[in-house]
């Protein structure tokens, strides 16, 4: 018998590819401006710099196919992202060992109430309210590592409505996977269940009620995504 005040919340998860049963999440770490164009766009350095990481709630991952547009905003953005699932953590993991810790991945979204997050970087406060949200990760099924590898190259592209808004290669990634799970485990004890958002190209823009979201990445399923 449960010992619970009230009633359990229910458990975060991604579907696995295939109806092979579903991945439970513990946190959602986002890394962010690791692609050195998307930088630019955003009017940063596109230099090397140290990575900086926020987080979104686990039960902002939707895999629905549905994007309710989000209230108190008018400036909803797309960013397009390869997530890395893990199965097992630690603190102070070697770059070496990383991958070894990781159970699979998939396609998601970060979307963004990007009015939101400027008023919040003006004013140098967090952006949860612009980036974590009901309903703001989409997600697609995850692969396991036993059918994709560990990829580490390949387009990955965004199109709204059929025209292509980002469209870049992971290879572009200023921190690459294993880099960025070890830097995370020295802030942070990983474990099983986190999943990581690694980054968007650049192309980021707005979406409206009624487009139509599609992300590619090979060897994926593509994550299509209707905004309601």
């Amino acid at each position: 018998m449960s010992n619970f005040v009230i009633p359990e919340p229910p458990q975060a998860a991604i579907p696995v590819l295939a109806g092979q049963g579903a991945f439970p999440v513990r946190r959602v770490y986002c890394i962010g401006r690791n692609y050195a164009a998307h930088a630019v766009e955003m009017g940063h350095d596109p230099d090397r710099e140290p990575p900086f990481f926020f987080q979104k709630a686990p039960d902002a991952l939707d895999a629905s196919g549905r994007f309710p547009y989000p209230v108190m905003s008018r400036d909803v953005h797309h960013e397009a992202e390869l997530l890395v699932a893990l199965a097992s953590g630690g603190r102070d993991i070697a770059e070496a060992d990383a991958l070894g810790h990781v159970w699979g991945y998939g396609l998601a979204l970060d979307m963004t109430r990007r009015d939101l997050q400027g008023v919040a970087k003006a004013a140098g406060r967090p952006w949860e309210v612009g980036k974590s949200f009901e309903h703001s990760a989409p997600v697609g099924p995850l692969s396991p590592v036993s059918e994709v590898g560990h990829p580490q190259d390949g387009a990955i592209t965004l199109s709204v409505n059929g025209e292509i808004r980002q469209s870049g290669d992971l290879n572009q990634m200023i921190w690459k996977v294993p880099e960025i799970i070890a830097h995370l485990s020295r802030y942070y004890t990983l474990a099983a269940g986190d999943v990581i958002l690694t980054g968007t190209p650049a192309g980021v823009g707005p979406v409206q009620r009624g487009d139509v979201m599609e992300l590619r990445c090979d060897p994926f399923s593509p994550l299509l995504v209707e905004v309601v």
